[in-house]
């Protein structure tokens, strides 16, 4: 079994032939999909696309990106959010993004702890987006941590291996794209292979990122098997085993679901 812990199923061209995609996914051993949030007038699209499709989980979160436009957004709306369906099993994604800074530093920071607090007081899994941003990124964290235990999946790792394992400190899983795959992501791949097999999780971030050797084409969720076999490989572990390994740390994070 086979979990895409982050997709963007609401995004074309998926969203124009979405039943197809969810058969490609599930044809290909993913049993399950994880759709995810990046602002809230999209959520509607989410809401009805778990409730169509058995397989699919959603997310209810604000991207960095757009914290500029949802500057009224607080920890109370974001967990009314989350209570509109059983399915919506993850806060975000949301965090810090100083690459294209398309939103002010405050109110990236401002949104991010907002989520945060949602996530403190319902226990439901933060889902964090963090680029050119690892200092403050964990500083939030570690803070926030001290005030509150919460659960974190850092989506799309990218970052560098010292703050990969500052952040297993602070308990947070670490989910693996097909970037890891590229030519040029040599470092990202060893990081990944020191990291602790029971604290990685495997996701597409589709439509992006498509994993070698499909680099280039719209990402799709039954892309991951390339993400895995690359991965399966890099740890000397058999593709069935690294199925189900990452598999059981996502339900360890997000509970059992079905």
């Amino acid at each position: 079994m086979i979990i895409d812990s982050h997709c963007h199923l609401n995004y074309e061209p998926m969203s124009l032939s979405l039943k197809d995609t969810l058969q490609r996914a599930n044809k290909d051993g993913v049993k399950y999909l994880l759709t995810i949030s990046t602002e809230d007038k999209s959520f509607d699209k989410i809401l009805n696309i778990i409730s169509n499709n058995k397989c699919v989980y959603g997310s209810y979160g604000i991207h960095p990106h757009e914290a500029k436009n949802h500057q009224y957004i607080n920890s109370v709306d974001i967990i009314n959010k989350i209570n509109l369906n059983k399915k919506i099993i993850g806060i975000g994604e949301s965090g810090l993004d100083f690459y294209y800074n398309y939103s002010d530093k405050k109110d990236q920071i401002k949104c991010f702890e907002e989520h945060i607090i949602a996530a403190q007081k319902t226990q439901i899994p933060l889902i964090v987006h963090t680029r050119n941003a690892e200092a403050e990124t964990f500083e939030i964290l570690k803070k926030k941590l001290i005030e509150k235990d919460f659960k974190i999946l850092i989506h799309c790792f990218t970052g560098s291996k010292e703050f990969a394992f500052r952040l297993l400190d602070l308990g947070a899983y670490i989910s693996a794209s097909g970037v890891v795959t590229f030519k040029k992501s040599e470092d990202l791949a060893n990081t990944f292979k020191e990291l602790p097999n029971n604290r990685i999780l495997v996701e597409t971030d589709s439509p992006y990122l498509a994993p070698v050797p499909l680099r280039g084409k719209p990402n799709e969720p039954s892309y991951i098997v390339h993400t895995i076999k690359f991965l399966s490989k890099l740890k000397d572990i058999s593709f069935n085993d690294f199925c189900d390994i990452t598999t059981k740390n996502f339900f360890n994070l997000f509970g059992k679901i079905n």
